[in-house]
Formats: C-alpha cells, structure tokens, sequence
C-alpha cells in the first residue's frame, strides 16, 4: 500500500474506556512481532484489567475504570461547633 493510499490514523480516547484507533497502523508486542488487529477499528484497553491486552475486552466496566480526575475532598475537616 502506498503511503498517498494509506488511511490517516486517528486515535479517540472513550471516556471510562479504551482508545480507539481507526487507520493503518502497525502493532508490536514486547518481542518486536507483529499483532494482527483484524479489524479496521482496534479497541486498545488503558484500564489494565483486559484478559486480551492490549485489545480492551470490556473490563474497564467491571473495575470501575474512570479517566476523570477524582472528586475532590477537603484535606482537613472540622466539626462545626
């Protein structure tokens, strides 16, 4: 495939979820070998939790994966008198 041929890839991070990655695009695992997406929008878990890494398997709803920051919360509270 030629590279004025080649579809751009584009990257979208789904909120509590996974990055989804459409275009050409080549994946490794950690020996440097090839990982066959087989299809043309690959699902990438950024939870941790997925049995098929680096695919998402849906986990992140399981473990309660969230991409926002945490709510926050005083440092130091006092009772009222």
């Amino acid at each position: 495939m030629s590279a004025a041929s080649a579809r751009p890839v584009t990257i979208t991070a789904c909120p509590d979820g996974p990055l989804l990655v459409r275009g050409e695009l080549a994946l490794y695992d950690d020996d440097g070998e090839p990982v066959q997406p087989n299809r043309r929008t690959v699902a990438l878990c950024r939870c941790g939790a997925s049995a098929i890494r680096p695919f998402c398997d849906g986990s992140h709803k399981l473990v309660g994966f969230r991409t926002g920051p945490p709510p926050r919360t005083p440092a130091v509270t006092f009772d009222e008198p």
